[in-house]
């Protein structure tokens, strides 16, 4: 085939899993963008999309950061070559950004909590980090009943008009 075009290989964009609870379980003060080191057989089993972050957290240890508790389920075809569903994993940031981190989850009593896990238009799994402090309950009864407010201000101002 002499002729035959050659096509590039589709990139899968877009979310791969989302931590809705941790923005009610925490007071996101500031984000951050990582990348995350995987094996190849994480990465197909990312791109059927069944990864789960909503027990995880990061934490920096020994000058490094590591993701920790995340799910991401084995890949089927991948038999004896397959990874740990629940390993470890390290996360891709400048020293700078590391020692910041470091110092904000030591001083103050941070956590480091993921929101997103997606790929971006490269095509390259990234990890949205939140730096976060821990809501008290009254905090998130709060929070709950301005949500239900501006709900219930929306619905009146729809049938309203």
């Amino acid at each position: 085939m002499a002729g035959a075009k050659r096509t590039k290989p589709k990139i899968a964009t877009g979310l791969i899993a989302q931590n809705r609870r941790a923005r009610f379980d925490y007071e996101i003060l500031e984000t951050l963008e990582a990348g995350i080191v995987l094996t190849g057989t994480e990465v197909r089993s990312l791109r059927n999309g069944k990864a789960q972050i909503t027990e995880s957290y990061a934490s920096p240890e020994n000058d490094e950061l590591w993701l920790i508790n995340s799910y991401i389920p084995e890949y089927v075809q991948a038999n004896q070559f397959n990874h740990e569903e629940r390993r470890r994993r390290k996360l891709l940031v400048s020293r700078k950004q590391l020692a910041k981190l470091q110092g904000a989850v030591q001083r103050a009593g941070n956590t480091l909590v993921p929101l997103k896990l997606y790929f971006n238009d490269r095509g390259l799994v990234k990890i949205l980090l939140g730096l976060g402090r821990g809501k008290k309950k009254a905090d998130k009864r709060q929070a709950q009943k301005k949500r239900d407010w501006q709900r219930e201000k929306s619905r009146l101002l729809k049938g309203h008009q």
